[in-house]
């Protein structure tokens, strides 16, 4: 089914994505209680502005899609095996939601073992995008959680964050 590009942009309001192939558009972190800490968009052209309140409730609903589908297993989950000497490895916990994608754009997101989500918003093209989401973990882990002035799941509010996010960011859109 076709949509008109005009009613596309009223359902995807991030999603009017005109611009070059291999391009990141935004980064989205939620806390663990599905609330907003960090918005940045990289591109301007390539999504249409959207308020902070968009962005809040954009965080919510994710939040609250990605308990359910974390919870829909069709398969009941099987015994830990045993590992190396004699441990057993615990199993790995359903996913939930980790890819969305539409033919304008990709969401990938990546939960971290605190439950912190962070949500990628690419070119639908885009390749690695895995690699990309977990160097922007590897930013946020030695950045923003190594800094003594943040408080756990508060906004981030954290300048050198800010600085590799935007150079790494323009390295991969540049290329």
């Amino acid at each position: 089914m076709q949509v008109p590009s005009d009613q596309r942009k009223r359902m995807f309001p991030i999603a009017n994505l005109t611009m070059s192939p291999r391009t990141v558009f935004a980064v989205i972190i939620i806390n663990k209680a599905g609330g907003l800490v960090y918005n940045k968009t990289f591109h301007d052209g390539g999504l249409n502005k959207i308020s902070t309140n968009d962005y809040l409730v954009l965080a919510g609903t994710f939040h609250g899609v990605h308990a359910i589908t974390s919870r829909l297993n069709p398969i009941k989950p099987v015994a830990p095996a045993p590992g190396a000497n004699g441990i057993s490895n615990r199993a790995e916990p359903s996913s939930g939601l980790e890819v969305l994608e539409t033919e304008n754009f990709r969401l990938q997101c990546f939960n971290t073992l605190t439950g912190t989500k962070f949500l990628l918003f690419t070119d639908s093209t885009q390749a690695n995008v895995d690699v990309t989401i977990r160097r922007i973990y590897d930013l946020y882990s030695d950045y923003v959680m190594k800094n003594p002035f943040y408080s756990l799941e508060m906004p981030i509010r954290c300048e050198i964050f800010d600085r590799k996010l935007l150079s790494y960011i323009r390295e991969i859109n540049n290329r």
